[in-house]
């Protein structure tokens, strides 16, 4: 790659969603250049040539623009769902009887086909379900092998193949349907660089997909359900990113226990390295709306202040009436809470403490000599991305330049909090090591003559996981002659 697109002037990255408002190459380059780092690619919505055209049009700005760029594929889950009903739909009255049971033929105000048998198994008399988003509310009442009958709590319209939830049992479903399996053969053909699970409620639920992925890309899981908050830290450990899926997350919690879980999630994650997206409903008037509303603005600043990885919109870039305008206001929402004078005290409440390792203590020791000695900004080598992982994960106050010899590291980190990644080639001597990050400071406008940088790298050069070097050095201004990376 050998022309730079120059870094964000601030670190949470930015999440989009792609959909019919804004597939086109026209429109994903205005995305880019408004704010968006990474790609969100919903595998629930459009076809696969649909999405392959996404990515290649992705995949060319990248070219372009010389800026490794993040590509998420999200699989639907286990989505469950009702039958159809004649008319396309009934009234649900409050306090009448309701059946769910496995006939096809269409429902009735009295009944609805439920094509998810495992259901039938794990209920118990007393358990909730909840229909389109938590819109209507039925009580179990009683339960047979072959139908579930129940009292409606909350009534209302119900129609075709409405979505249901269950959010007082853990449910025996297989992480990944036959169209998930087919969307992420998809995915990875295509070279996507992160897959989300959907639906995850506990740790074993990723272990499929990692088997199926085989590092090909990294794998997000996404917390959607109060069962998955119960093992929330097995899972943190099982996979390499989070999102808090708020959409489902806050239709099978009370609403007010939402704002707790997301803190919890976000800390939980800060403190173990994982990348974590905050997602869902950010700025969701923005769909109509040329602006958005203060109270998600506030939504949006919040998550900044906690120091969450990523940012993500979802309708309002993918169907949106402002797609571009969303992204641009997302952007502005991030520089405005980096450049509050409180926000750094705010970032540190969650503390990071560092595994007994070499490399995670001079990860943290590099955010302290560059503040001690007014570095303008962190450069270091990685070929895994873990070197990158560790020093984001303690919130440095200056910028931090990431540089590998892989593509796919390169690209991978773009959910992660505060990096700038290039793809350039490998060093393999520490004076070239010094040589590079000197001419890539320089370049990328992170530093001038007469600048300090922080470098870490790691010796050997080229092997993953082995971070044991910190430099200081500064800079003359001298440094790109006779040089292309």
């Amino acid at each position: 790659m050998s022309s730079f697109f120059p870094p964000r002037a601030r670190k949470v990255r930015v999440l989009a969603t792609l959909g019919p408002a804004s597939r086109s190459p026209e429109m994903i380059e205005k995305l880019f250049r408004a704010g968006a780092d990474a790609f969100r690619v919903n595998m629930s919505h459009g076809t696969h040539d649909d999405h392959r055209k996404a990515i290649a049009h992705i995949r060319a700005l990248e070219a372009r623009l010389g800026r490794p760029t993040t590509i998420l594929a999200d699989l639907q889950g286990p989505k469950l769902r009702v039958g159809r009903f004649v008319g396309d739909g009934v009234q649900l009255a409050t306090g009448a009887t309701f059946r769910l049971d496995e006939s096809p033929t269409l429902g009735d105000e009295h009944r609805v086909c439920l094509p998810h048998p495992e259901i039938m198994a794990a209920l118990e008399p007393g358990a909730r379900l909840l229909l389109d988003d938590g819109k209507m509310v039925l009580r179990v009442t009683e339960i047979a092998d072959d139908h579930i009958l129940t009292r409606v709590e909350v009534g209302g319209r119900l129609s075709n193949n409405k979505g249901l939830n269950v959010p007082d049992v853990v449910i025996p479903m297989a992480a990944l349907t036959q169209k998930d399996i087919s969307d992420l053969g998809f995915a990875l053909d295509e070279g996507v660089d992160w897959v989300a699970l959907s639906f995850v409620q506990r740790p074993e639920d990723l272990a499929e997909a990692r088997k199926l992925i085989q590092g090909r890309a990294a794998l997000l899981a996404k917390i959607e359900k109060p069962a998955a908050m119960d093992r929330l830290d097995a899972i943190l450990e099982m996979a390499d990113a989070v999102m808090v899926a708020r959409g489902d997350l806050g239709v099978e919690l009370p609403p007010q226990d939402v704002p707790p879980a997301q803190k919890r999630i976000v800390e939980s994650a800060r403190r173990l390295g994982k990348a974590v997206v905050v997602a869902t409903q950010m700025l969701e008037s923005m769909i109509k709306a040329p602006t958005p509303t203060r109270a998600e603005v506030s939504d949006v600043a919040t998550a900044i202040y906690d120091g969450a990885d990523a940012i993500m919109l979802s309708a309002e870039s993918a169907a949106g009436d402002w797609p571009e305008e969303s992204v641009a206001m997302m952007n502005s929402i991030a520089i405005a809470v980096e450049n509050d004078p409180g926000y750094a005290a705010r970032l540190h409440f969650t503390q990071t403490r560092p595994d007994p390792t070499t490399a995670d203590a001079l990860a943290e020791a590099a955010g302290n000599i560059a503040k001690t000695v007014s570095a303008k900004a962190i450069l270091c080598f990685t070929s895994s991305g873990s070197t990158a992982r560790r020093i984001a994960r303690e919130r440095p106050s200056v910028p931090l330049l990431v540089m590998s010899d892989r593509i796919e590291t390169a690209r991978r980190l773009g959910l992660t909090w505060g990096v700038h990644a290039v793809n350039t080639r490998d060093v393999t001597s520490f004076e070239e090591m010094v040589a590079k990050a000197k001419r890539m400071a320089l370049r990328h406008g992170l530093a001038k003559a007469g600048d300090r940088v922080v470098v870490m790298a790691g010796v050997p050069f080229g092997t993953p996981g082995s971070t044991n070097v910190l430099h200081v050095v500064r800079l003359t201004g001298d440094e790109l002659k006779g040089f292309d990376d």
